[in-house]
């Protein structure tokens, strides 16, 4: 599989041409190309970090991320992270892929949008959240070349107006279940688009407990 820069090259494995093909077929072209950049930059970092990491198995991660806010991976109850993870999972084992290794992709998708956590964790699980929060936030802007900023983005094109794209991407996804933002930043999403959401409250979970006292 070619790509115009060589550190951000997709491996080409069974796996990952399977991936591709799955993800390509399930999920729109602005989720398809974010989640692509995902896996670049999250790669880039990972070289600049030198960090040991399989490539395939942040490949995973990366293009699952959010396929969750896919209406045919969506549950009613499940976070959207969860049912990126879980589909992975289904994905990862009918490809006979170690449990373990599952095990690390399906933490990667569950925990990308935990801030402040995954960075500390197994390289997988904190390269894909570095991936995503350069794509969506660009909180790591400056500590990427021109040159490699603008390679991923060739191969993998933003929509000309991206941000705004990707929140009602997010929208999309789990306004049908605003429960399962609870405690999330997927919270910020639903209360930008929706008037009426009403955001869940930590300490007023607390004190509407059975518990005395």
């Amino acid at each position: 599989m070619s790509h115009p820069h060589p550190d951000i090259a997709v491996p080409d494995s069974r796996l990952c041409r399977a991936i591709t093909e799955f993800v390509r077929d399930e999920e729109t072209e602005l989720l398809f190309n974010h989640s692509s950049r995902v896996f670049a930059f999250g790669a880039l970092a990972g070289q600049r970090q030198g960090l040991r990491f399989d490539p395939e198995l942040l490949y995973a991660g990366a293009m699952f991320h959010d396929l969750g806010l896919m209406p045919s991976h969506s549950s009613a109850e499940e976070r959207f992270e969860v049912d990126g993870a879980d589909a992975a999972r289904r994905f990862l084992r009918s490809h006979l892929i170690a449990e373990a290794d599952i095990d690390t992709v399906w933490t990667a998708i569950a925990l990308h949008t935990t801030p402040g956590i995954p960075k500390h964790m197994h390289p997988v699980v904190a390269l894909v959240t570095a991936g995503v929060e350069m794509d969506v936030l660009g909180l790591t802007y400056d500590q990427y070349s021109d040159a490699e900023r603008e390679a991923v983005v060739e191969r993998f094109p933003r929509t000309p107006h991206f941000k705004e794209d990707i929140i009602q991407a997010f929208y999309d996804g789990i306004h049908h279940k605003p429960h399962t933002t609870f405690g999330n930043v997927k919270a910020d999403v639903l209360a930008d688009k929706d008037p009426h959401f009403h955001r869940g409250n930590f300490c007023g979970v607390i004190r509407g407990s059975r518990w005395k006292g």
